[in-house]
C-alpha cells in the first residue's frame, strides 16, 4: 500500500480558518508575550486570552473615582496620589496586550470577558474589537444561590448580555458554558438565535474547600484530569449536527487521545489548559504529533473526515450517548480482585 500523505489538520472555528484544532484556552500564560510566542511555535492554532473580570473593571472604576476624580484627602497625602495621565487600569493593560499579541502573532487572538451583568460589557466588547481581537469568548457565570431565581430567568440573563454584545460588535462571539443548565440543547439553540457564533463546553470552576486545621474556607487551584473530559465529549456528541454553532471542547484534554475523542464526537476545536500549565508548550507539540500518527495509521486524510464521525447522529446505536450508557456502565461493573461485599 502506498504511503499516505500527512493528514490535513485544518479546521474552522467561529468562521476563522485554523491550521489545526488545538487552541490554548484562557490561562495566565497569555498575560505576557513570551509564553504565547512559545505556544505558537509549539503549534497553537489560535490563543484565547486570560479573562478580563467584571469585578476588576468595577474596582478600577471605584479607584478612579476615589483617587483621581473625587480625592477625599488632605494636604501632604494628596501629593502621593497617582497622576491621572499615568494611571494604568486593568482594562488599559488588557487592551494593550491584545494589540501586542496581534502585532507579534500570526494566529488569531480571542479575547475573553468574564462577568454576568449588562453593565459596561457592551463598551468593553467594542474596545476589545477595536484593539484587534479576532473574536470574543463570553465567559458568563452567575452563582445562582438565590432560591427565587428560576432557571429560565438565569438563561435570559446570559442571553440578554449576548444580544447586547452581538448588536455592537462585528467579530464573532462565543459563550463558554457551565455544565449546570437543565436543558442544554434548548439553551444552545437560544444562543444561536441570539446571535452567538459558538459555544465552549465546559467551564471548570475552582471550588472552595474547608481547611480542617484552621476551620477556614480556602481557595485552591485544581487542574483537570482526563476523566473530566468525558462529560464534555458526551455533550459535544449530542449537540453535533443539531446546531450550526462552532463547538469547542474544553476541560480534561491532556494529549492526543483526549483531543481525538473530542474531534470524533464533533468538536471543531479542542482547548487545552491544565496540560500546558503542567508540562509547558511541548504538550501541544506532542499532542499534534500523536494525532497525526493516529490519523496516518488509520488512513484518515483530514480532521474534516473524522470530525463528528462518532457523534450521536452518526452512530448505529444512538443510545450509546443516552440513558442506556448509564445502565450499561452500572451492569458491567465488577469488584476488584480480593474485594468482597
Amino acid at each position: 500500500m502506498a504511503e499516505l500523505d500527512t493528514p490535513d489538520l485544518r479546521t474552522t472555528y467561529l468562521g476563522l480558518a485554523l491550521k489545526n484544532p488545538l487552541v490554548p484556552s484562557s490561562t495566565p500564560l497569555s498575560r505576557s508575550l513570551d509564553p504565547v510566542l512559545h505556544l505558537e511555535d509549539a503549534g497553537a492554532a489560535a490563543i484565547v486570552m486570560h479573562s478580563l473580570f467584571e469585578e476588576d473593571v468595577i474596582n478600577d472604576e471605584r479607584m478612579l473615582d476615589r483617587f483621581l476624580i473625587h480625592p477625599d484627602t488632605f494636604g501632604e497625602a494628596a501629593g502621593h496620589l497617582p497622576a491621572d495621565a499615568g494611571y494604568q487600569s486593568k482594562l488599559d493593560t488588557y487592551l494593550e496586550q491584545i494589540e501586542c499579541l496581534k502585532a507579534r502573532l500570526s494566529i488569531p487572538v480571542i479575547a475573553s470577558l468574564n462577568g454576568s451583568s449588562l453593565s459596561g460589557w457592551v463598551e468593553l466588547g467594542r474596545e476589545m474589537e477595536a484593539a484587534g481581537a479576532d473574536a470574543l469568548e463570553l465567559n458568563a457565570w452567575y452563582m445562582a444561590s438565590d432560591p427565587a431565581l428560576t432557571g429560565t430567568a438565569l438563561e435570559e440573563r446570559y442571553l440578554a448580555l449576548l444580544r447586547e454584545l452581538t448588536a455592537v460588535v462585528k467579530i464573532p462571539v462565543t459563550m463558554k458554558l457551565s455544565p449546570f443548565f437543565s436543558a442544554l440543547p434548548n439553551f444552545v439553540a437560544r444562543i444561536e438565535a441570539a446571535g452567538g457564533a459558538g459555544v465552549s463546553l465546559f467551564n471548570r470552576f475552582f471550588q472552595p474547600d474547608i481547611d480542617l486545621d484552621t476551620l477556614s474556607v480556602v481557595d485552591r487551584v485544581q487542574l483537570s484530569s482526563p476523566a473530566d473530559g468525558l462529560l464534555t465529549m458526551r455533550w459535544i456528541a449530542l449537540l453535533h449536527g443539531h446546531t450550526s454553532l462552532s463547538l469547542a471542547a474544553t476541560g480534561g484534554v491532556h494529549g492526543a487521545e483526549g483531543a481525538l475523542k473530542m474531534l470524533l464526537a464533533g468538536a471543531d476545536v479542542v482547548h487545552m489548559a491544565s496540560a500546558l500549565l503542567k508540562n509547558g508548550p511541548q504538550a501541544l507539540t506532542e499532542t499534534l504529533a500523536g494525532m497525526t500518527r493516529w490519523m496516518h495509521e488509520r488512513e484518515y486524510e483530514s480532521v474534516a473526515q473524522l470530525k463528528g464521525s462518532m457523534s450521536q447522529r452518526r452512530l448505529a446505536d444512538p443510545s450509546a450517548f443516552a440513558r442506556a450508557a448509564y445502565l450499561n456502565a452500572i451492569d458491567s461493573f465488577s469488584p476488584p480482585p480480593g474485594v468482597r461485599y
